[in-house]
């Protein structure tokens, strides 16, 4: 676990060359988010196949159940996080919200084909992860030296992306030895997502655990709370904010890119669970680096070059280039995209939250993002019902590039790998 003495925003930074080893805390939580991340990507891989080609569902109700899995957890994320910040009870809320997730898979085994009860199990499922995600970030923020946070959370997010190769493996051998009984799917997933509840109850540590960075004691982070908004006061943290929500609003699904792949190669369906492999082995391979790049140059610019990366991954879907080259190319763009921007927003906001606010601070940016994704997947699916998915499509190369371009502005510069919440504020600035 990381000694918080060591990470104060005003201690020099470690001496060049010496190699820091990753938090305990940091791996606890990857190994959490691993096991989780099997349970939750088994229904992932095969929930598009089986709304769409199973149930029959348009392109615009499966937008309105993709956007309704993102958009539930935007208010559950600012309750989450400011409950966690209050009395750091970060382990507590963290587990309720991996549990309820668990218990969401029974009641897409309950559900039969009843859209609207495959609905309340999506939205419990994405409630649990909205409630979760806050208070688990903040964790590694508080465990980890200021410097280091890219390190960290890639590390973090390349373990939870083993998990999301493994979840599509065990979908499609359980679908292949049961003949497509998607019920065995669910029921495995669950017991799955009960073994990761397990896993946080006793590794990961509670209130007890190791003090705030920067705070040595509880006194500190008790005059830092306020409203849940008050962060907004920092310029650099307002910028994030809205370019968070800007660059959402312009990212559609990855199912939907899935269903698009599909769409235009025309492979059989019993292949589709694998289409999530080919992203989440790029996002494995590059996200420690990426979060390495992120310290030592800053965390601006990855952001904005993750999103390059999917502008290029929309626009190979509409080129007329050989198959096997535009399915390669989107899933190796869709995974760098992750790499350089999942863990990496994160790091980038940390520096500007206070003692006692991490958790409200990061739920408040990705609130942001999750409703602008909850109105992107909507008008994406809407889109493609009223003119084609062609149109939709450009219509969202369109939205994304005004979305960089704006965010390239927006976005506060120079902000150092090594600097504390104090330091960062003389970086806030947009030229």
């Amino acid at each position: 676990m990381y000694v918080a003495t060591t990470g104060r925003p005003d201690a020099p930074p470690a001496p060049s060359g010496v190699r820091r080893r990753v938090p305990g805390t940091v791996l606890a939580l990857g190994t959490v988010s691993l096991v989780t991340d099997v349970s939750s990507e088994m229904v992932t891989a095969v929930l598009p196949l089986y709304l769409v080609l199973g149930l029959g569902l348009s392109p615009l109700q499966f937008g309105l159940l993709d956007g309704l899995s993102t958009g539930a957890t935007a208010l559950v994320r600012l309750l989450g996080g400011a409950t966690a910040d209050r009395g750091g009870r970060h382990k507590t809320v963290g587990g309720l919200g991996y549990a309820l997730s668990a218990v969401s898979r029974l009641g897409l085994l309950l559900a039969g084909g009843a859209t609207g009860w495959i609905a309340g199990a999506i939205g419990a499922d994405r409630l649990g992860k909205g409630v979760r995600t806050a208070p688990r970030d903040a964790l590694i923020t508080l465990h980890s030296p200021p410097e280091d946070l890219g390190r960290s959370f890639g590390t973090h997010r390349a373990m939870d992306t083993t998990g999301a190769l493994l979840g599509p493996l065990a979908a499609f051998a359980l679908l292949w030895a049961t003949a497509d009984a998607y019920d065995a799917v669910f029921a495995v997933s669950f017991c799955v997502g009960a073994f990761g509840v397990v896993l946080w109850l006793l590794f990961v540590p509670g209130r007890g655990g190791a003090p705030a960075v920067g705070a040595p004691d509880g006194r500190r982070a008790r005059r830092a709370r306020g409203g849940l908004l008050a962060g907004l006061r920092s310029p650099g943290y307002r910028r994030i904010v809205v370019c968070a929500a800007l660059l959402g609003a312009a990212t559609i699904g990855d199912s939907f890119l899935y269903l698009l792949l599909q769409r235009r190669l025309s492979f059989d369906a019993t292949w589709f669970p694998f289409l999530p492999l080919g992203a989440a082995a790029v996002f494995l391979l590059l996200a420690v680096p990426a979060g390495r790049l992120a310290d030592r140059l800053g965390r601006r610019r990855p952001l904005l070059y993750g999103h390059g990366a999917l502008f290029l991954a929309y626009g190979l879907l509409l080129t007329p280039l050989p198959d096997m080259v535009v399915l390669l190319g989107v899933l190796a763009l869709l995974g760098l995209f992750y790499a350089a921007t999942d863990g990496v927003l994160m790091a980038l906001t940390g520096p500007y939250l206070t003692e006692g606010r991490q958790a409200g601070g990061l739920a408040l940016v990705q609130t942001a993002q999750a409703l602008a994704r909850l109105g992107a997947a909507v008008a994406f699916g809407a889109l493609w019902t009223a003119t084609g998915p062609e149109t939709a499509l450009a219509a969202a190369l369109v939205a994304l590039a005004v979305a960089v371009c704006c965010s390239a502005r927006l976005l506060p510069r120079g902000v150092a790998a090594s600097a504390g919440p104090r330091a960062a504020e003389p970086s806030e600035r947009t030229d």
